[in-house]
């Protein structure tokens, strides 16, 4: 990298928030610094340490960040935090850097690339959800809306601008190239990594989310649960599926949807669901290992529009993935170009029960250990080599 220039990420979220883009973004910032200095600018409280060697230095921007469901207080918090941001990078940017952020909040990238361009430094988009696209999809927008349509115009000139996107899924590259400030030149594809080891993991009676299930098959359902994924769909099927004794649902997560799946279970009180709260980090492993299979539900038109993580790290212990998704779905094109499990109609509960239930006749430890293999492909030494490889690229690149 140019000696002169220095790495500066911006993330709204960063450890301690426990939220899977801090992670993903403390692993770049912490990645990088071991090749050039690092700033990170971060919108979460507690967050800021000083630099030392090998290691970033993280500024916190204030920021308040009232609850997901309060959306008109959030959507305020969330325009001074891109305002706070933009003073920020105009304040500490300077000639020849090269900038790294992500979408969230949704209006962050305009405000990143203006400053990014204004002080001439190198700017990088890490694509995790494309907007206005995911708002439409999540139904909080009407595709024809008044933000909707100044959300798609103002991504032209965000796009010219930016010297770099990084893409997660495969699917999304079509819906930049619409934009006449888009390139393929500029698109990479780097895709989030398991943040556990590659290996089958046996079912075991005495797995303490399991021993007391009775059932034979146990699927299940974790993760973050927001506006853009449907467990009504999941609940519907457990519905569906309730007098087959053989059949469990193993339910957890946190967000919006969770919540729903709790009032809806206090309501119906399902013999075939137990529902779980958040597990922490250091379970994870042995809560994931206590389903036979795993799903993922998501709405309509998910796309090209955002890439589950936890994906992977259910590809890593050797569990088939049951995918609510229209088919050319990145998560979705992997499972069936591996046979790793199966892809099913958003809205769909009865397809979805089907699924469950064939699946459950149909245990291939094959399939198993071909999801553990495909697992190896999204590896984090792979990924964090790819993201040095960009910014050194970018730093040596000859200003305009």
């Amino acid at each position: 990298m140019q000696e002169s220039g220095k790495v500066v990420v911006v993330s709204q979220h960063y450890p301690p928030d426990p939220s899977t883009t801090a992670a993903i973004m403390a692993a770049i910032s912490e990645r990088l610094a071991q090749e050039a200095d690092v700033l990170v600018l971060s919108g979460t409280a507690g967050s800021a340490i000083a630099p030392s060697a090998g290691k970033p230095e993280v500024v916190e921007v204030r920021n308040r960040m009232p609850g997901k469901a309060r959306l008109l207080k959030r959507a305020l918090a969330e325009l001074l935090f891109t305002a706070r941001t933009f003073v920020a990078m105009l304040a500490k940017l300077r000639r020849g850097d090269v900038t790294v952020t992500v979408p969230a909040p949704f209006m962050l990238p305009y405000a990143f690339a203006a400053a990014a361009k204004l002080k001439g430094a190198r700017s990088v988009l890490i694509m995790h959800d494309l907007y206005p696209d995911v708002l439409v999809m999540a139904g909080l927008l009407k595709p024809k809306s008044v933000l909707a349509k100044a959300m798609h115009a103002l991504n032209a000139p965000m796009f010219r601008a930016l010297d770099a996107v990084v893409i997660i899924g495969r699917d999304t590259e079509k819906l930049l190239l619409r934009y006449r400030g888009m390139t393929r030149d500029k698109i990479r594809f780097i895709p989030n990594w398991a943040t556990l080891p590659p290996g089958v993991r046996a079912i075991a009676p005495d797995n303490p989310y399991r021993r007391s299930l009775l059932a034979r098959y146990v699927v299940g359902l974790s993760g973050n649960l927001g506006f853009t994924h449907d467990p009504v769909i999941v609940f519907e099927a457990a519905r569906l599926l309730r007098d087959n004794s053989d059949i469990h649902f193993l339910l957890s997560g946190w967000g919006v949807g969770f919540d729903q799946l709790k009032a809806l279970q206090a309501k119906a009180k399902l013999p075939n669901v137990t529902l779980v709260d958040r597990v922490e980090d250091e379970q994870l492993e042995a809560f994931l290992s206590a389903a036979d299979a795993w799903i993922i539900p998501y709405r309509k038109n998910v796309a090209g529009v955002s890439v589950p993580s936890r994906f992977y790290n259910l590809l890593a212990i050797g569990r088939p993935v049951i995918l609510v998704s229209e088919a050319d779905a990145e998560a979705a094109l992997t499972v069936t170009e591996h046979d790793v499990g199966w892809v099913v109609e958003p809205g769909n509960a009865d397809e979805l029960a089907k699924t469950v239930g064939r699946a459950a006749v149909s245990i291939d430890p094959q399939r198993a250990e071909r999801a553990a293999e495909i697992s190896e492909r999204f590896d984090f030494r792979i990924a964090m080599d790819e993201y040095c490889g960009l910014i050194r690229e970018l730093a040596q690149k000859k200003l305009d």
